[in-house]
């Protein structure tokens, strides 16, 4: 139980140090998250090497305690066979002869002994073992199924993340529009365009403006001709008529 928490407590520190320290340094919520599940899977590699060296340990123990079984159950064959033997003797009145089998079945069955004994002291601890590994595979499993979980709720938080990330950059375009209304910059367009209609509308008032002060002048050009022809109409006429004289003056 002791190496069953040892080893699975050990790996759960390093998973939650390192989880630890991924949430604390987290700016990338999808590369956080995949580094989770690099490590967690990492931590269920280590688990699963220390396990295998458990499980091995136990399998030698096994077949230590298997051996010490077969070793006591020979001896025990072997017992049986001097001690037959002794008796054939002894039937025979071969006293000496029984005696050296009985005196190797003695052997044969403290031999035994030992291999039993072996083998039951072995049992408690192989019985233990067998717990542990069988808890080990249950917390392995357990491991495994938090990882797909933890796999399963990275898929979900990266989509869920992504969907927010494109309903942020839809409202900051929204919010872009709202602000910089492209009616705005058609309205500044019209105005610039009905200034230079005004323009163009000035320069051709101006231009008729001066072709009709021309005219103007033309007309009154005109008029000063036909003035100063019939200024000079008159003065031509006046030189037939007879000076009148009133007083110092003389007028014509």
């Amino acid at each position: 139980m002791a190496e069953k928490q040892s080893i699975l407590g050990r790996i759960g520190q390093l998973a939650r140090a390192n989880i630890n320290a991924l949430l604390d340094r987290a700016e990338d919520p999808q590369k956080m998250l995949d580094q989770l599940v690099r490590d967690y899977t990492n931590s269920i590699s280590e688990a699963e090497d220390a396990i295998a060296v458990t499980i091995g340990n136990l399998r030698l123990a096994e077949a230590d305690h298997a051996e010490d079984l077969k070793e006591a159950e020979d001896w025990g064959r072997k017992a049986i066979a001097a001690s037959d033997r002794a008796e054939q003797f002894r039937g025979a009145g071969d006293d000496a002869n029984a005696q050296k089998f009985d005196d190797l079945a003695k052997v044969a069955i403290s031999k035994q002994i030992a291999a039993e004994s072996e083998a039951k002291s072995a049992e408690p601890m192989i019985e233990s073992q067998n717990e542990v590994v069988d808890q080990l595979k249950d917390g392995l499993q357990t491991m495994h199924q938090k990882l797909d979980q933890l796999k399963s709720k990275r898929d979900s938080l990266v989509a869920r993340q992504k969907s927010a990330h494109a309903q942020a950059q839809v409202q900051e375009s929204m919010a872009s529009i709202n602000v910089l209304d492209p009616t705005s910059e058609i309205s500044r367009y019209e105005e610039q365009i009905r200034r230079e209609e005004a323009a163009v509308a000035g320069r051709a008032e101006l231009q008729s403006s001066s072709i009709a002060d021309q005219f103007a002048e033309l007309e009154d050009a005109s008029k000063n001709i036909e003035i100063e022809a019939r200024l000079a109409a008159l003065k031509g006429g006046n030189k037939e008529k007879p000076a009148i004289e009133s007083g110092d003056s003389t007028i014509y």
